[in-house]
């Protein structure tokens, strides 16, 4: 089965093709060219009339969407948040999960395994987000859950289905052993709800950590004296660093900054989505804890500490064209090849011959109007 994308502006790493055409056989992109392709007999054909085409969008951190939270352990909940992230460009999710028992855990999981994956974006495995953070840390994570690293129960949840990535406090107790044990298994480890010093990174960047989720927060700021987690993340040129890029996680000046310091190519754009998003402002909760949502902001009810985002990718994209101006095919690495590259997945996060056909179309507002997943319209406008 052959599909043409035809009359399309398309940006990919350090690609722009003012009007470009797109072959795909069956989930595979096959021919990248500008101006037009001959069709082979029988392909069906896409105009995007001067739409921009762009790889699928990447989300590693997403707790829900549209009333539903992947801790819900619902797999009606799991099947709408993969339909729906659709609508924002997403074509890869890791499904993330929050600081809950490990009944909860399980019992998310096996929610998400439910999914077939016939309608919505791919999952190939979760993201554990907890429980092994700092519970000085925590966020909005319930911290009556928090708990030592511990590879038994990473073992037992990735039995249930593929745990990815991980992210943890390295500074509790046998943290940095933990780094590895991750390692070991295939499972990227990350850092973030941490009050870890600078040498305890050092350690854990040794035993190969190279990760740091939604950078700034909820982890040691930069200071003079010691620079912390943020500072490491700058430091390190091999260290991705991943964004919540809604202007209110981070100040567009500290976007400026991360981007310009690090470049594109290693930073990752996530949405760290909760069950707000894609819905009206209003009273929701997050791992069990009451939260308010007000012009899109989420925050516990007690404390006001910020409680995920409502953001959406494409709208990451479009603050990260807007804050930093730097051109557009290097800022959509951010969208998926740094996250692809992260990950160890070398089939997505570009435009080119070979690679899975998860190509997104948007408007020249970086709304999003159709999204493919391997050559497939699984959502249209």
């Amino acid at each position: 089965m052959f599909t043409l994308i035809e009359n399309c502006r398309l940006i990919s790493p350090d690609v722009e093709i003012a009007e470009a055409s797109v072959l795909i056989e069956n989930d595979r992109i096959i021919q990248v060219a500008p101006g037009k392709i001959s069709a082979p007999a029988g392909c069906r054909k896409i105009d995007a009339a001067g739409m921009t085409a762009v790889p699928g969008f990447i989300d590693l951190h997403c707790h829900g969407r549209n009333s539903f939270d992947f801790c819900d352990g619902s797999a009606e909940g799991a099947k709408a948040i993969a339909e729906n992230k659709l609508a924002e460009g997403v074509t890869t999710l890791l499904p993330t999960t929050l600081t809950v028992s490990e009944k909860d855990l399980a019992d998310s999981l096996a929610a998400v395994a439910a999914y077939d994956q016939k309608t919505g974006c791919r999952i190939p495995g979760v993201h554990l987000e907890g429980p092994f953070i700092n519970v000085k840390a925590a966020g909005a994570q319930n911290p009556a859950f928090v708990r030592l690293p511990d590879a038994a129960e990473v073992d037992r949840l990735n039995a249930v289905f593929p745990v990815k990535k991980i992210t943890f406090a390295i500074e509790e107790a046998g943290g940095i052993e933990f780094v590895a044990e991750m390692l070991k298994r295939g499972i990227v480890p990350s850092c973030t709800h941490s009050q870890a010093k600078y040498e305890i990174f050092k350690a854990a960047h040794d035993a190969g950590l190279r990760n740091l989720s939604h950078f700034c927060n909820q982890m040691t700021p930069l200071h003079h004296r010691d620079i912390g987690l943020v500072g490491a993340g700058l430091l390190h040129k091999d260290v991705f660093a991943e964004l919540i890029c809604d202007k209110l996680h981070i100040s567009p000046a500290m976007i400026q900054l991360v981007f310009s310091v690090k470049g594109a190519d290693k930073v990752i754009l996530i949405s760290d989505a909760m069950r707000a998003s894609g819905m009206p402002d209003g009273e929701y909760d997050l791992g069990g804890l009451p939260v308010m949502v007000a012009d899109g902001a989420a925050r516990l009810k007690e404390g006001g500490a910020l409680a995920g985002s409502t953001l959406q990718l494409a709208t990451a994209l479009k603050n990260i064209c807007e804050v930093t101006g730097l051109p557009a095919k290097e800022l959509v690495k951010a969208t998926s090849a740094s996250a692809a590259a992260a990950m160890g997945w070398n089939d997505r996060g570009a435009l080119m011959p070979g690679y899975l056909a998860d190509i997104v179309l948007l408007d020249n507002d970086f709304n999003v109007c159709k999204t493919l997943v391997g050559g497939e319209v699984r959502f249209e406008k």
